[in-house]
């Protein structure tokens, strides 16, 4: 079944929208396409300017899904696209700047918009340093917990960082940078941060990336911090039955127990945001500098280094 909708000044056809996507839930391709036209307002300032990577699943969550990099060749003309460097050559990313593009990516199935930690007119420098934390087994408090502490941590650095759900098992925590230290630069200080603090709290935190060696603590993943890897973008939705959605929150949303990774979803998000505002409205009024943060870092290590001994 096909039909049309207009979006900003583009009028799209559209494909299968009866489509079942979310079997468990009875959630269609249309349903996805809605989705994104109602949430441009909220997503699109996290996604402008960003190469895109799409997760695309052309059968429903059921079904096989793959990633796309590369733009292809039928995306109309009018969608924003950008070249970027790649180990043996080059990919042209989709660049979402408008609504229109973000309903015409859900109409080529893509249930989870995957973006860079920096803009197209700033490649290999972040505005993003964000760290992954990763659950030891079912139980989210421990993800919860590890949030807090390194917001603590960040917070003795003179950084206030901002946290979401991942829609999945996670919690992602983020700086907004000002974009004066290159991909390694921040790479290295993340690390840094991550041990140190995986050093303090050793028996809950780990950057151990062996399953097998974390021993029940909470993995602080620093690696997403390298050019040309992405984050799933806040509000997008998730290929998980139930339709979860990667949701920006406040941190003392973290302290209620019943608070999990997939607690919003496409059938409450919308309940949310009627009440309460983004929480990461004025992100960009916050930036900090890596350069700055690590020099703290170094004067509290030698601090304690100086105590013990």
């Amino acid at each position: 079944m096909r039909n049309k909708v207009s979006v900003g000044q583009h009028t799209l056809e559209l494909s299968n929208i009866n489509k079942v996507f979310f079997p468990a839930d009875d959630i269609t391709k249309g349903d996805l396409i809605d989705y994104y036209k109602k949430i441009a307002d909220k997503i699109l300032p996290y996604l402008e300017g960003r190469p895109v990577t799409m997760h695309r699943f052309p059968d429903g969550i059921n079904g096989e899904g793959f990633y796309q990099q590369e733009i292809s060749d039928y995306f109309p003309e009018w969608i924003e696209r950008k070249s970027v460097r790649k180990q043996g050559g080059s990919i042209t990313h989709v660049i979402c700047q408008n609504a229109a593009t973000l309903v015409y990516l859900a109409n080529q199935a893509c249930i989870t918009p995957h973006v860079w930690l920096s803009r197209k007119d700033h490649l290999n420098y972040p505005d993003l340093m964000i760290f992954d934390l990763d659950p030891p087994a079912e139980d989210f408090t421990p993800v919860r917990d590890a949030a807090q502490l390194l917001r603590g941590f960040l917070n003795e650095l003179g950084i206030e960082p901002f946290v979401k759900t991942t829609g999945s098992k996670g919690i992602h925590v983020l700086v907004p940078l000002d974009r004066s230290a290159a991909f390694d630069e921040v790479r290295d200080f993340a690390q840094r941060v991550a041990a140190a603090l995986s050093e303090q709290k050793s028996d809950k935190l780990t950057v151990e990336q062996r399953k097998d060696k974390r021993k029940g603590r909470v993995f602080i993943d620093y690696s997403r911090n390298s050019y040309g890897q992405t984050a799933v973008a806040p509000y997008a939705l998730r290929a998980k039955p139930g339709a979860p959605i990667a949701t920006p929150v406040q941190w003392d949303e973290l302290l209620d127990r019943d608070f999990t990774s997939q607690i919003y979803n496409i059938k409450n998000i919308f309940r949310r945001l009627s009440h309460k505002e983004d929480p990461w409205k004025g992100i960009w009024d916050k930036l900090h500098s890596v350069n700055n943060a690590r020099q703290k870092l170094e004067n509290m290590r030698k601090s304690a280094r100086e105590s013990q001994g």
